[in-house]
């Protein structure tokens, strides 16, 4: 499929779209969730381009909705599907299904919509699609607590493509690796002539690294892992809650997964918990050693009787000596005890192991002073060599979940967009389900509709008679006002238009033709003027010419104009129509009128009022066939008639 041939695809978004693994496979599919991951393609936008490329696949030329009211019906139908998905991916991807003419696209959705309509609804399952949504490409990783390094300029060319998100450096012997050895908690040697050597660090040797980038550089498989955490969780759970097949394997992917952060570090693992708390913990604790020492010594110092003697104050004011002199001399035992409890508790608070603690007591001197000092030197050694630890560590566990994960990502990108393909087919099973659907079947000429109920009525499925009614060829639709005629148009609409989508209708059984395009004509509020009127007119002029396979509902055109010209001109429109071998119902009052005008037998079918009721009609809401139905005002004056009180109703009566 040659992306810029489809229409509304310019080469801007074909380019975009061609970044894509498979760009022909999601079109087919109309895979949005895959579509939308092309630079600069928003969901709404691939779901426009899904629609045009499904029609180029089937040849479909558009068009089937070709009024206004008509378009009103397919959105109204799209937001009751809407209304039941849980993604927005979801609402996004209903957009797909449109009317279509063609029989290929009409039998590829209905075979998805029967399996839709046999999946069975668990809120469970509903309540974890609410958690997934596509998949994000996170942003450019970048890494500098490790870097590459080399000799030779090709191959760090070679690594700057390779890598990019790691440093490059060129060194030009063992020294060179040493001093970034200093700099960086890791250090990769590319070349083969640095293997065997000893470089105080940690420096790693390997000269096939390139081939394979991501054991250097884990963060590049974890950053889509880390980024899209929650939502592969949602998907697990989905799988799981729905007995969904799939190929990823859900233990594994779920136990990595609760390894890292959302940035994509490590997470849960005791030892890295440990040297972070350490690194930032630090500071503080040195002070709180500090203090623990002073402490120790003022005490000592209040409880220390010193006696020196005339000529050794002398020596020492000669020899400029102070206090750490005197410390020395006299209190040497009280300051080895001091800083002894110091060190303990500087190696006890920050949980140090052997090696960190042998380079945390050099913190404090032996040489007596006060206050007890710290060496910033050593606190900046120790600091750098947990740092440089819980680096290591990070990169060797980081390395061990990407070994885990690399290869699940295809797994996992499907099993995010099963899960959501599920939430397309769970809100289709639940439209079904809601509205008492029922597959229609394509064949005849015209309609049948058993048992339908109009989705359109602002009242729930339950509360709306079911209606029969079925039309092969003209029909005019007559009855009494609020009896129930627009809404019987608006039914045949709905079940039409839902049928050509390919989706379930609401009734027990339809028969219909696949109709070229669907013609609603709703009523027009008050008489038309010339210009209006014209209008309408060469509208129905050009339908009347090319109108075969059409389904044309007109809702009371008789408002356009005086009663007498629109019976007439109804009269005509009807009469083209019937030459042309369209289907169609006409809602009227004029009727009789028109039946009378019309050179061909028009068939009048009619919504019958049983009566009055407490001021309210009694409706048979199915059109009765052959059957012009009784006006409103005559069903009251028959009523009045009929309680006897004068003969002047009864006059009345006689006229109609």
């Amino acid at each position: 499929m040659e992306l810029s041939a489809i229409p509304g695809v310019g080469e801007k978004t074909a380019a975009a779209l061609s970044e894509l693994d498979d760009p022909e496979a999601a079109l087919t599919a109309g895979d949005v969730a895959t579509l939308a991951r092309a630079p600069g393609v928003t969901e709404g936008r691939a779901a426009r381009i899904a629609r045009a490329a499904i029609r180029a696949e089937h040849d479909d030329p558009g068009g089937f909705l070709a009024t206004d009211r008509a378009r009103e019906v397919y959105r109204e139908m799209l937001a009751l599907l809407k209304a039941r998905t849980v993604t927005d991916y979801a609402a996004k991807r209903v957009e797909t299904f449109y009317p279509s003419t063609a029989e290929s696209r009409i039998e590829e959705v209905q075979t998805f919509a029967e399996r839709a309509m046999g999946r069975s609804v668990d809120d469970s399952v509903l309540d974890a699609l609410a958690g997934v949504a596509p998949l994000d490409d996170p942003r450019d990783v970048s890494v500098r607590d490790r870097c590459l390094a080399t000799t030779d300029a090709e191959t760090y060319s070679a690594a700057r493509e390779a890598v990019p998100e790691l440093p490059v450096e060129i060194v030009e012997d063992a020294r060179g690796l040493a001093e970034l050895a200093r700099g960086y908690a890791t250090v990769i040697a590319l070349d083969e002539r640095f293997s065997g050597i000893e470089v105080e660090g940690d420096v790693r040797v390997e000269p096939r690294a390139l081939e394979d980038p991501e054991s250097v550089v884990p963060e590049r498989v974890l950053a889509f892992f880390a980024a899209n955490r929650d939502r592969l969780r949602a998907a697990v759970t989905v799988h799981e809650a729905a007995d969904l097949g799939t190929d990823a394997d859900l233990a594994g992917l779920s136990a990595a997964l609760s390894r890292l952060d959302d940035d994509g570090g490590i997470a849960g693992d005791d030892e890295v918990d440990r040297l972070e708390t350490a690194i930032s913990d630090l500071d503080a604790a040195v002070g709180m050693a500090e203090n623990i020492a002073d402490d120790h010594l003022r005490q000592a110092i209040q409880e220390k009787d010193v006696t020196i003697e005339g000529g050794d104050l002398l020596s020492l004011v000669e020899r400029g000596a102070g206090v750490d002199s005197l410390l020395s001399r006299e209190l040497a035992d009280e300051y080895a005890a001091a800083v002894a409890a110091a060190r303990d508790d500087f190696v006890d608070s920050l949980h140090l192991d052997a090696g960190e603690a042998e380079v945390a007591r050099r913190v404090f001197g032996d040489e007596p002073t006060y206050p007890v000092e710290r060496d910033e030197q050593v606190v900046s050694r120790l600091r750098e060599d947990l740092t440089a630890a819980k680096s290591q560590r990070e990169a060797r566990l980081k390395r061990e979940v990407a070994s885990d994960l690399a290869d699940q990502r295809p797994a996992a990108e499907a099993l995010v967009r099963d899960a959501l393909e599920l939430d397309v087919e769970l809100a289709l099973a639940r439209f079904a389900s809601d509205l008492d659907c029922v597959m229609p079947t394509f064949e005849g000429d015209g309609f049948a509709i058993e048992g339908g109920r109009s989705p359109l009525l602002d009242v729930s499925i339950d509360e709306v008679d079911p209606v029969d009614y079925d039309v092969s060829g003209v029909a005019l639709l007559s009855g009494v006002n609020s009896g129930g005629k627009t809404s019987t148009l608006d039914l045949v609409a709905a079940v039409v238009v839902l049928a050509h989508m390919g989706l379930p209708v609401p009734a027990k059984s339809v028969r219909l033709q696949r109709f070229a395009d669907l013609h609603y004509h709703a009523k027009t509020q008050g008489t038309l003027d010339a210009g209006a009127f014209e209008s309408t007119v060469r509208e129905f002029a050009g339908l009347a010419d090319g109108g075969q396979d059409s389904l044309v509902l007109v809702d009371e055109l008789e408002s356009i104009t005086e009663p007498g010209a629109s019976a007439k001109i109804i009269a005509g429109i009807l009469e083209a129509l019937d030459e042309n071998g369209a289907s169609a119902v006409f809602v009227s009052h004029l009727a009789d009128e028109i039946r009378e005008m019309a050179e061909f037998d028009v068939t009048v079918d009619g919504i019958e009022a049983k009566g009055l009721e407490d001021g309210e009609l009694v409706v048979d809401r199915s059109p009765v066939k052959d059957h012009l139905a009784r006006s409103t005002p005559e069903l009251i004056v028959e009523k009045l008639a009929g309680e006897g009180e004068t003969d002047f109703y009864d006059r009345l009566l006689q006229k109609f």
